[in-house]
């Protein structure tokens, strides 16, 4: 459809997109949820479980907990949200702790259609299409991400400004604020900072210059009044030690680079791979638009400038800090997948049809490309892929339909967008995460110790476990409060008094030689987090006669 001023569409159109994005955003919530109910946690969702675990055991707090103390690097926001979830249940299962995402994910869909549609349905259906098969965009949504949630709040923000200047919405300045808490609220000051430099894009871009000194003011009072509460709470949490350190865990390590530092550029050339396909085709859509500006001037092509600008504008902010995460850039996907699905909006044009025939013929071969990577993997892995019969058998009939489709040119675009979808997504829910689950499992060697632990109770030592890392792994599958004792060093084992139950990976066990715990015996072996690690039992020291 042509691109019109949308301060001139009629109320009923509206309605409609609103009504459809909302069906659209159930439909992606059952999608980012399939299969989930009592998957065992894996990798860093191991940490967000236990902080949710230990807020049902012992009650809400301003900070999560480990291990009984207050934990500096993220406030409580995002584990109460699992823990309200958790209530019904419990205890946390995978479905409660990953729902928050999944319903973040699903809103995120939601605000994109309503963004795009009312200037073309197709548009923001291929927009949709291109965000929701970013493997980043996949692996959060399936996961607990604060970062996506942070990428709907941001977007929202976004939404709510652009909204109220071209759909004829209310000027919703509160909600942008509430908003701009929430962010704070579940990632810290980064929550606030970028959403409020996203809309600021916007207002620049706009002319709006003095919107923009007044909401980035307001934004600024924001942010020390939430800095200041946020280091209220933690001295209340844990006193000034711990205060100390959530200055240093939230603020100045994620500056210094003491956290680990990439390149300047680290964004801008790893989200090709991080972000495909929404990133690299949104660069070749913004480069074809910004060639050929003058012939498609409109609302539609402005669209695509204040997506730009706000996606721009968050790539070079967190390349500031020298903490760099590939799923930080996750604001800045939505604004390259519209970006990217430009080209179906603008129907003219020799390079933007050659776009379309691009993104057309990558959705197309998909399901023949999963199906080929899959027989290559199970002929390299074949333990680990013994039953994929039923996602080949899926991916074949994908790919019969969208090799059909090529004959169907009312029906071609968006039913391959969907035949890729659900490849991608049917592959990663059937295949990827259960062979992760079985390479990475934790569960079964942890109950398994935990069994014999009850038994014969005594204190559990974490051997070179990382009180942060692996012992998090472990702590996750124990079902109530436990106090481990942790040692790093061989030394820290020497001083050990029994009877003590000793954890620790098997590699560790055998540099022991020579040692007194070198002739306990292994009581359980088992893979731990892709390592074999075993259980020991240090007995009591013998009574010496007097």
């Amino acid at each position: 459809m042509a691109s019109t001023p949308l301060a001139r569409t009629s109320v009923a159109p509206l309605t409609s997109v609103r009504q459809q994005s909302l069906v659209l955003g159930a439909l992606a919530l059952l999608l980012f949820i399939a299969g989930n109910y009592q998957q065992a946690a894996i990798g860093f969702d191991s940490r967000f479980v236990v902080f949710a675990q230990e807020m049902l055991r012992n009650g809400p707090g301003f900070f999560p907990t480990t291990y009984g103390e207050p934990y500096a690097d993220y406030s409580a926001t995002s584990t109460f949200f699992i823990y309200l979830l958790s209530l019904p249940f419990g205890r946390v299962i995978s479905l409660t702790a990953w729902l928050p995402t999944a319903i973040a994910s699903a809103v995120m869909v939601s605000l994109v259609y309503r963004l795009v549609a009312p200037y073309s349905r197709l548009w923001a259906l291929i927009s949709i299409a291109l965000l929701t098969l970013s493997m980043t965009f996949i692996t959060e949504t399936r996961a607990i991400s604060l970062d996506q949630m942070l990428a709907t709040v941001a977007f929202s923000i976004f939404y709510l400004g652009y909204a109220a200047d071209h759909f004829e919405a209310p000027r919703r300045m509160g909600w942008i604020l509430a908003l701009l808490v929430l962010g704070f609220a579940i990632r810290g000051p980064i929550g606030l900072v970028v959403p409020t430099g996203m809309l600021c894009s916007y207002y620049v871009l706009n002319g709006q210059w003095r919107r923009m000194f007044i909401f980035g003011l307001q934004a600024l009072a924001l942010l020390a009044i939430c800095i200041g509460v946020l280091l209220l709470l933690a001295n209340l949490s844990g006193g000034p030690t711990f205060m100390h350190e959530v200055v240093r865990m939230q603020f100045t390590s994620r500056m210094d680079g003491s956290e680990g530092s990439s390149s300047v550029l680290y964004y801008f050339t790893s989200s090709t791979g991080n972000y495909a396909l929404a990133y690299p085709l949104a660069i070749l859509a913004l480069a074809t638009a910004l060639l050929t500006r003058k012939e498609h001037q409109g609302p539609a092509l402005r669209l695509v400038q204040f997506c730009a600008a706000a996606g721009l504008i968050v790539m070079i902010g967190l390349s500031i800090p020298q903490a760099k995460k590939a799923r930080y850039m996750l604001p800045m996907l939505p604004m390259a997948a519209i970006i990217a699905a430009y080209p179906f909006q603008v129907l003219e044009g020799r390079l933007f049809a050659w776009l379309r025939g691009l993104t057309q013929g990558i959705w197309l071969l998909l399901p023949g490309l999963l199906i080929a990577g899959l027989l290559v993997a199970r002929h390299r892995f074949p333990e680990q892929l013994i039953s994929i019969g039923a996602v080949l058998s899926i991916l074949v009939i994908l790919q019969v339909a969208a090799l059909a489709l090529l004959f169907k040119p009312q029906w071609r675009t968006g039913g391959l967008a969907a035949c890729a979808v659900l490849a991608v997504w049917s592959s990663y829910i059937l295949v990827v995460e259960p062979v992760e689950r079985t390479l990475y499992d934790t569960r079964n060697f942890t109950q398994a110790a935990y069994e014999l632990i009850k038994r014969d109770p005594a204190p559990v030592v974490l051997h070179n476990m990382g009180k942060d890392a692996k012992a998090i792994k472990f702590m996750v599958n124990v079902q109530e409060d436990l106090r481990p004792v942790f040692t790093e060093l061989p030394a820290g084992l020497d001083a050990l008094q029994g009877p003590a139950w000793l954890v620790m990976d098997k590699t560790d066990y055998q540099a022991l030689q020579g040692t007194r715990f070198a002739t306990l015996p292994i009581l359980l072996s088992d893979r731990f987090d892709k390592n074999d690690y075993v259980l020991l039992r240090l007995p009591p020291a013998p009574i010496k006669a007097p």
